[in-house]
């Protein structure tokens, strides 16, 4: 039996990038040094470990990110409170676009996302560091 869903996960994108700004993946590679911009990884940490992330960018899991996001949350993280632009990135850029809008709908920002995500930034020739495994805290 399949399953009726109100809206997929196209609608949803469409959505979300109706409403959300893009940075072209060329003009994204002009904000890693800027003093401005805060880029935040959403992939999964496995993925950082399998792959690296860009220069500089702060990981923040997608499951996390409202909770690290919002100032009332026992979870939040200062670096959410910096006033800096934040520019989000995933893979591909599907998750990124529907965190963007997320974080619009609860009034954050400015934010906005890459186009293509890590995928498009490596083959773009965009700069990427190692992500270490660390065992986990105890």
């Amino acid at each position: 039996m399949a399953i009726k869903l109100k809206k997929g996960f196209k609608q949803l994108l469409d959505e979300a990038n109706a409403v959300i700004e893009t940075i072209p993946t060329k003009d994204a590679l002009a904000l890693v040094d800027d003093p401005g911009v805060t880029l935040i990884d959403l992939r999964d940490i496995r993925e950082l470990w399998r792959e690296g992330k860009i220069p500089g960018a702060v990981h923040a899991p997608r499951g996390m990110l409202e909770f690290w996001v919002d100032p009332e949350s026992p979870y939040h993280r200062d670096v959410f409170a910096s006033g800096k632009k934040f520019v989000l990135y995933c893979q591909s850029g599907w998750r990124s676009a529907l965190a963007a809008k997320e974080l619009q709908t609860m009034g954050f920002g400015p934010v906005a996302h890459v186009a293509g995500g890590y995928h498009a930034w490596k083959d773009a020739g965009g700069p990427t560091e190692a992500v270490e495994q660390k065992p986990p805290k105890s």
